[in-house]
């Protein structure tokens, strides 16, 4: 076996494993999320989250990490096999195709976008004390 060869077994089997991680990510969620599933970092004051937006969540953090994977692939395949500009002009289509769908459902999973900061629930008040910040919503 050459190097090529070997590259390319590296590229499918990474391919595999982006395929996998998402099909049994898919099929794990289910039981997770009928079980209850809550993540760790939600707000104490925080409603907990249905079945359906449990499910959402595991799902698309399975995906998530299954697009890395293939995009692992794609670049292993395309970069360490004598790369032409149409094979890689090809590869930066599939990568910024594949980063979209990351972003996207980033924004679905934690509701802001991966570079944001996370929305502190309290912010400190004049004596060093914490206030918590009021809801938009008025009660009337």
């Amino acid at each position: 076996m050459d190097f090529q060869h070997i590259i390319e077994a590296v590229g499918r089997l990474v391919d595999f494993a982006g395929v996998a991680v998402m099909v049994i990510g898919a099929v794990v969620s289910i039981p997770m999320a009928l079980r209850g599933y809550q993540p760790r970092r939600l707000p104490a004051d925080a409603e907990r989250m249905s079945v359906y937006r449990a499910y959402r969540q595991l799902l698309g953090r399975s995906i998530l990490l299954g697009l890395e994977l293939l995009v692992a692939a794609d670049i292993i395949r395309t970069v360490a096999v004598a790369p032409t500009y149409e094979s890689v002009g090809v590869l930066g289509l599939i990568v910024l195709i594949r980063t979209f769908l990351s972003f996207s459902l980033e924004l679905e999973i934690t509701g802001r976008w991966p570079w944001q900061k996370e929305p502190s629930s309290s912010r400190p008040g004049p004596d060093g004390g914490s206030l918590k910040r009021e809801s938009a919503v008025s009660e009337t």
